[in-house]
């Protein structure tokens, strides 16, 4: 199986914090949501702390399709895992409803080029960037977690020093 397929559809997702609260949510995140989300059939390129804002936890979801999309949500959310541990992961939160739904312009994620530093730039920069995306014109089709529609977006990552830098944990496919 090719992970590019995931880059169909593609949510940045970045979480306000309690400050201080970060590495809880990213210790929970890493231990009781990844796999399950992954089983749903969602695929997980990169979880980020963003060293310029530290109360900022950034991810990246992705799916095949916005019907993959939609029963990946639904099966995550209304399955096991988020039941038994939501309120701990929404207790670190202050906001969690800066999203961006997005689809490629350019796929690379799943091959990124050498580097030891990722940069997301918004908007995009696609001169030096190995994957840019723009807002998905679909409609959000899993309304229980709000997108935003005050776009449209683009959004690159590259490894040259442009936009924000991304740290990525210890789970992160994306270095």
């Amino acid at each position: 199986m090719t992970f590019t397929e995931y880059e169909t559809v593609l949510e940045l997702r970045r979480y306000t914090l309690h400050p201080g609260r970060r590495d809880e949510l990213i210790e929970l995140f890493e231990r009781e949501f990844v796999d399950p989300q992954e089983e749903a059939g969602a695929h997980l390129f990169g979880l980020f702390r963003v060293p310029a804002s530290p109360d900022e936890f950034l991810w990246l979801r992705g799916f095949r399709s916005m019907e993959a999309r939609k029963e990946a949500l639904e099966a995550f959310y209304f399955g096991p895992a988020w039941k038994a541990h939501r309120e701990a992961a929404n207790a670190t939160m202050i906001d969690s409803d800066n999203v961006l739904l997005l689809r490629p312009v350019l796929r690379g994620l799943t091959s990124p080029p050498p580097g030891s530093e990722l940069y997301l730039s918004l908007p995009a920069q696609p001169s030096d960037a190995f994957a840019v995306f723009e807002t998905e014109p679909s409609p959000n089709n899993f309304p229980q977690l709000p997108v935003r529609s005050d776009g449209p977006f683009s959004v690159s990552f590259s490894r040259e020093p442009a936009g924000e830098l991304l740290e990525p944990t210890a789970r992160s496919l994306l270095r």
